[in-house]
């Protein structure tokens, strides 16, 4: 059996995509200050150094010892920051910014624990204009299952696209995972997907994937391939749109079940710092990619990339994801999506909480919790797509010796509330109507970087070979 090798995009990023609103402090060109969950390894691989250089040239007697506001000098020569910055996770209490308010007409239907301020905080807007909106005499009484008017910009909404029909309420399940050496569990646990993800660089053959979307098949599982860049943090003008067009029709061609288009394109780490744009997504890639794949095989269902959950916005480096996704919905994005790809991967409650997150400093901000996200992404496109969760994992440290420093807030998850909020997410998913699938990350990765990236403690089979998630699922 091949193994399936191209790895999860969510190396030591990973959850640097459920930051809030921080951003890093340049303070002069050779000078950076730093914040709340910085380590010197991080701070080294951000600037293209060394920790030795850093430590050397400040003097510093305890490397693993540094302090918020502390200003370190930053040696090899660098005349500039670096150009690129990846938004570290948020601090209990990060600096909010206002989102931008979404098109004029979206509606929202009201969940268990909404209030109009949280509801008025999520879509940018105030309680008196969604209570004047929807001729609400009493702001405190709302229910659940309210459809409520949310008043917003001036842009006018897109051309509504008809709703696919619903599929029955078994959403499919996935799981990301390197190979098949633990089919049984994952069947037991109910998975009928898998996913891999490609990183494509113009040039490349799609042939590389047969074997892989072949032996997918051959073991009975349906396979989704995410399509994302090879390079981290790509060259302004270096995605060749057309080879990636003609790379998109080619892998449809080969008979896989899903194609997801891109990865995170709202953050620097995925798409050239400077160019991030949704109608540039739109019209470049998404739409000729969904034309090239349906002409090769009007079979495969594709998925638009999922982007980065994150609130940090500076209109360079990275764009808030509810602005991002609103601008895709302006640019007709589903017209040219068959599913809307979702990640939610810095969950440390309940999916069915939308508060409560140790890193909630109190907004609330829908990226830490399930349901909240769930509707942001669905409420965006008016309910005219479903949505595909093509990453939903939670992090549980149980096992491993400690979380990485960006990490902290998933310190409490004990490898029990995993398997419990995973099936509870299942179980929120399939009565929503609102989801056409899910995939897990991860499976059985087995990588665990305390100082960066613990891959291996999202994953459900532990260092132990159990896997109480694959029960929790089986009994969903």
């Amino acid at each position: 059996m091949k193994k399936f090798i191209k790895r999860s995009r969510l190396t030591a990023v990973l959850v640097s995509f459920t930051i809030l609103l921080l951003s890093v402090t340049a303070v002069s060109a050779l000078t950076y200050q730093v914040i709340s969950g910085d380590t010197l390894t991080a701070i080294a691989y951000r600037f293209n150094t060394t920790v030795n250089a850093i430590v050397q040239a400040n003097s510093i007697a305890n490397p693993n010892l540094i302090y918020v506001g502390q200003l370190l000098d930053i040696p090899d020569g660098q005349t500039t920051p670096p150009p690129t910055v990846t938004p570290s996770p948020p601090t209990p209490n990060p600096t909010p910014q206002p989102p931008t308010p979404p098109p004029s007409g979206t509606t929202y239907t009201v969940q268990s624990g909404d209030t109009l301020s949280s509801i008025a905080r999520q879509f940018g807007t105030t309680v008196d204009a969604i209570a004047q909106a929807n001729g609400i005499t009493n702001p405190n009484l709302i229910y659940v299952g309210q459809e409520l008017i949310i008043p917003g910009g001036t842009t006018p909404p897109p051309t509504p696209i008809p709703p696919t029909p619903p599929p029955s309420a078994d959403v499919p399940l996935g799981g990301q995972t390197l190979n098949l050496a633990n089919q049984a569990q994952m069947e037991y646990a109910g998975m009928e997907w898998i996913k891999i993800q490609y990183k494509w660089t113009a040039g490349d053959d799609a042939n590389v994937l047969a074997g892989i979307i072949n032996d997918a098949h051959a073991n009975g599982f349906s396979i989704l391939i995410s399509i994302t860049g090879k390079n981290a943090y790509p060259t302004p003008g270096s995605i060749d749109f057309n080879a990636f067009t003609q790379f998109a029709g080619a892998v449809a061609a080969l008979n896989p079940d899903a194609i997801e288009v891109w990865n995170e394109m709202n953050i620097d780490f995925e798409w050239p710092a400077g160019e991030i744009n949704p109608t540039t997504y739109v019209n470049s890639m998404l739409a000729p990619a969904y034309n090239a794949i349906k002409a090769a095989n009007s079979g495969v269902m594709v998925i638009s990339g999922a982007l980065a959950p994150t609130g940090f916005d500076n209109n360079h480096n990275a764009w808030a994801d509810n602005r991002y996704l609103y601008g895709m919905a302006a640019a007709g994005a589903a017209s040219y999506a068959d599913c809307i790809g979702v990640h939610h991967n810095a969950g440390a409650t309940s999916p069915y909480a939308s508060y409560g997150h140790p890193a909630d400093d109190g907004s609330h901000h829908y990226s830490w919790y399930f349901q909240p996200t769930m509707n942001l992404y669905y409420n965006t496109f008016g309910g005219a797509r479903q949505l595909c969760f093509t990453e939903l994992g939670y992090l549980s440290g149980d096992g491993f010796p400690a979380l990485p420093p960006n990490f902290w807030w998933a310190g409490n998850t004990t490898v029990a509330d995993q398997a419990t909020w995973l099936a509870e997410a299942a179980t929120i998913s399939a009565n929503s109507g609102k989801v056409r699938m899910m995939v897990i990350y991860n499976v059985d990765f087995i990588r665990y970087d305390p100082n960066s990236d613990p891959q291996a403690g999202y994953a459900i089979i532990r260092p132990d070979g159990s896997c109480p998630a694959c029960d929790a699922l089986h009994g969903n």
